[in-house]
């Protein structure tokens, strides 16, 4: 009886692009998120003001996703072989990106229920939705490139969530009060540096690979192209907002140092 080779043998599924058979991790990371949010309203923030109970929940579900997303995404591009800018979607992969897609709609809804005006923050949101579901569920391909995003987006969250929470309710606690003067610094230059230099170096990377034709057949221009439209016009909003970050602080450590000097 003729054995088969090792060598082409069918590839492990946690290492082949997206199946029919894979499991629907999205509706049920859906539901996690929704709950998570139903708890952190009703239940972790009922004491709080009724007009940043809704930013407050927000930013648990946040927390439940930031952390866990850089890790479960690094985990998902360093086991994988075939790692690279066109390299086919693992089903490990496509569950993170189940994961961080659930938690986008899941804040969408937020925003469209409590904040329908705020127009950036859900242009951010759809965007990011654009960027992550043809990588999942069109191309198959390229999830090494959009994890790295999210790791990029993402590990600042906690620093980012815990300085929104202080600033929520620094006028009228004191405790909140120092720990977001104490954040505020450290978070900016953290937040600048990844989003200011590291960010617009790997869409430098990211750019001259697809434009040089390598993901060709691969993955359809549209997808790639609509992949750093998107990116940079998100890290040019954001350095934007951290900039405006650095004028209010500098203007209000400029003011305590002209009080005390008086």
């Amino acid at each position: 009886m003729e054995t088969q080779n090792p060598i082409h043998s069918p590839p492990s599924p946690s290492l082949s692009p997206s199946s029919s058979l894979q499991f629907p991790c999205l509706p049920i990371f859906f539901l996690m998120f929704s709950i998570v949010y139903l708890i952190a309203y009703f239940i972790v923030f009922r004491t709080w003001s009724p007009k940043i109970r809704p930013e407050a929940s927000s930013c648990l579900i946040s927390l439940a996703h930031g952390t866990p997303a850089v890790v479960l995404s690094t985990y998902a591009i360093l086991s994988d072989p075939a790692t690279g800018f066109a390299a086919p979607n693992t089903l490990f992969q496509n569950s993170v990106l189940d994961y961080s897609v659930a938690y986008f709609l899941t804040d969408l809804l937020h925003y469209l229920v409590f904040f329908p005006s705020d127009v950036l923050f859900i242009g951010h949101h759809l965007a990011t939705l654009f960027v992550f579901l043809p990588c999942r569920y069109v191309a198959s391909h390229g999830a090494f490139a959009i994890l790295s995003l999210l790791i990029l987006a993402e590990v600042t969250s906690l620093c980012q969530n815990v300085w929104t929470l202080a600033n929520a309710r620094r006028s009228d606690l004191k405790f909140a009060a120092k720990v977001y003067d104490l954040l505020s610094p450290p978070f900016y230059i953290l937040y600048s540096i990844v989003r200011g230099f590291v960010g617009p170096y790997f869409v430098y990377r990211m750019g001259a690979f697809y434009i040089s034709g390598a993901a060709d057949g691969l993955i359809p221009r549209w997808v790639w192209g609509s992949w750093i439209v998107v990116v940079m016009a998100a890290i040019s909003v954001s350095i934007l907002w951290i900039s405006n970050l650095w004028v209010e602080l500098f203007r209000a450590r400029t003011g305590e140092l002209e009080k005390k000097a008086r």
